[in-house]
């Protein structure tokens, strides 16, 4: 039967998951050069459009559809066939169905989008057209199934992910990764001036994230209950902690805190506590967020022992982020908060739902890195990935838009 608050509350966080977009945008166009600021935008809000096609015609019954060997689901309801106003039997049983279909298309939408920052400012736009809506179709539909879906082989072992560390966090930092490795440093890297042209443009963006981070986390509970209440404010307590730390940690190795650091912070709070945000209590979401910004900084960090030119700090941030999130999970969830999770083990729970939890990590990472890799060297053998010397030089506003974002 369908419940009027719970309809009201999963439509409004659709919005807010939405709005997530536009701020991911703002957030990455703020830290590349000015030259690259429109080209970046572009690659987010293109996939509002893409995706949502996508997702429609076949990518939410791959996803959510009858159930094919919990590996992927069947085509039964392509183009919303049978997807109607009345409730699923199975997903969200007080909302229209449609309801449900559209908050998840959502997610499908920005998690593509969060990969687009490791490559910023060296990939043709019909390339990252046309890895997109592979990535989406050969990652993400399946991986979505495998722990969302009735029936996911993942979530029948146990496997949980309250909002997407999984399924949004570490496949997009996988494929980050991957793509830094395929594509290759801009040019310069290492010896040319890569600041952010537009922090305060950033921060934005950060407010926009945090603000529909409640939607993307407490709409995840799929009704307006206590479980919604638990993971709204473990979203704000992680992501302020997480910011704290970050802010803490930088001010100690650089003797000064910087807003890009806070920002930081709060991004890989906010990533580290959605698998877990449904399933633990307020203080938990703390201690989350607190390991979230020390971790993630670290990683970031480590970038440049490697070499590696993750321009926007997507597989330091989403990638170790959402892992991380995934095995606290298996540490900190409590029967107490919510009865439909697990013991962790500093419930009572042993060391059983975090060997569930780090299984689920090792099967995603490796699936969503291998297959972005052969994904990303068919994309570069057909239609090359990236921006000739000139075009890169001159920026990606003028070479692919013929834009300029400041006249």
């Amino acid at each position: 039967m369908i419940n009027g608050a719970d309809t009201a509350f999963i439509l409004a966080a659709a919005g807010l998951v939405l709005l997530m977009t536009p701020g991911l945008a703002l957030f990455y166009a703020g830290m590349v050069r000015s030259k690259n600021a429109l080209g970046t935008i572009m690659q987010s809000l293109v996939l509002i459009a893409l995706v949502s096609l996508q997702w429609v015609w076949v990518g939410y019954s791959l996803s959510f559809g009858p159930d094919l060997g919990g590996l992927v689901g069947s085509l039964a309801w392509a183009g919303l066939r049978g997807v109607t106003t009345e409730p699923s039997a199975t997903y969200a049983t007080t909302v229209p169905h449609l309801v449900f279909m559209i908050y998840q298309c959502m997610f499908a939408v920005i998690t593509p989008a969060l990969i687009a920052g490791a490559f910023a400012e060296r990939v043709r736009f019909p390339a990252f057209v046309v890895f997109s809506l592979l990535w989406s179709l050969l990652v993400y539909n399946p991986v979505c199934h495998w722990v969302w879906g009735s029936g996911g082989w993942l979530a029948r072992l146990g496997v949980l992910d309250f909002a997407g560390g999984l399924v949004v966090h570490a496949t997009s930092g996988m494929a980050a990764l991957a793509a830094v490795l395929v594509i290759g440093p801009r040019r310069g890297f290492g010896h040319a001036s890569f600041m952010p042209h537009n922090l305060p443009m950033t921060m934005l963006g950060t407010g926009l994230l945090w603000f529909g981070w409640f939607g993307f986390n407490g709409g995840s509970a799929l009704a307006a209950n206590a479980t919604a209440a638990t993971a709204f404010v473990a979203t704000h307590l992680g992501g302020m902690a997480g910011m704290a730390m970050w802010t803490a940690v930088e001010w100690v190795r650089l003797g000064r805190p910087t807003t890009l650091g806070a920002a930081s912070g709060a991004i890989a709070g906010l990533a580290t506590i959605t698998p877990a945000a449904g399933f633990v209590g307020p203080n938990a979401a703390i201690v989350i967020g607190l390991v979230a910004g020390a971790v993630c900084c670290l990683a970031v960090n480590l970038k440049g022992r490697f070499k590696l030119d993750d321009s926007l700090d997507v597989v330091g941030i989403h990638g170790v982020g959402g892992v991380t999130g995934v095995l606290l999970l298996g540490v900190f969830a409590s029967r107490t908060v919510n009865p439909g999770g697990v013991d962790g083990l500093l419930a009572g729970g042993g060391l059983g739902p975090l060997l569930v939890q780090a299984m689920g990590v090792l099967v995603v990472c490796v699936y969503a890195f291998a297959v972005s890799w052969l994904i990303l060297k068919l994309t570069d053998r057909l239609l090359g990935l990236r921006v000739g010397e000139e075009g890169e030089l001159q920026g990606l506003d003028r070479s692919e838009h013929a834009e300029t974002a400041y006249n």
